[in-house]
């Protein structure tokens, strides 16, 4: 009699524990995926404060992931972003097309396919096309990119 029922209480506690196993992914991720995979030509580009055409291919908007964005951002030859700021955010940029020039913190530099540029939060940027093609690039932000963290200085 008493083997039945630790059986029984054997039984119900491990449906109980799965089920707030489940219940736990959830709450932490907001969802039960726990992976996101996105393909750049899929999603859709938007104009950010500064100017740039970026596809946001990472960030809470759009995945599980909750602390930082990447996005691939593109300047046509000639063109150039508004020097700018972000208060909070730290940036990577990544160059994987294209050829130009970079200013941080008053500090210019040439930059190229290849090169991958730190830009500590607080520091004015900005990025102009200095080639014949796109300049294309990978930008990492930590927090995600946020329009209320750009701050324009220039008109």
């Amino acid at each position: 009699m008493h083997q039945i029922h630790i059986e029984y209480f054997a039984t119900q506690f491990r449906s109980f524990f799965i089920v707030f196993v489940c219940f736990m992914c959830f709450v932490v991720n907001n969802s039960f995926q726990l992976m996101d995979i996105k393909n750049l030509n899929e999603v859709a580009p938007f104009i950010t404060k500064d100017g740039s055409e970026i596809r946001e291919l990472l960030a809470h908007r759009n995945s599980v992931i909750r602390n930082q964005s990447l996005a691939e951002a593109r300047l046509p030859a000639g063109a150039s972003t508004q020097e700018h700021f972000h208060p909070k955010a730290e940036e990577i940029y990544y160059i994987t097309h294209g050829a130009g020039k970079i200013s941080v913190g008053g500090e210019v530099r040439e930059v190229r396919a290849g090169d991958a540029i730190a830009i500590p939060p607080g520091q004015r940027h900005k990025l102009w096309n200095t080639g014949d093609e796109t300049l294309r690039l990978l930008c990492c932000c930590a927090p995600a990119y946020e329009h209320g963290d750009t701050i324009i200085t220039e008109s």
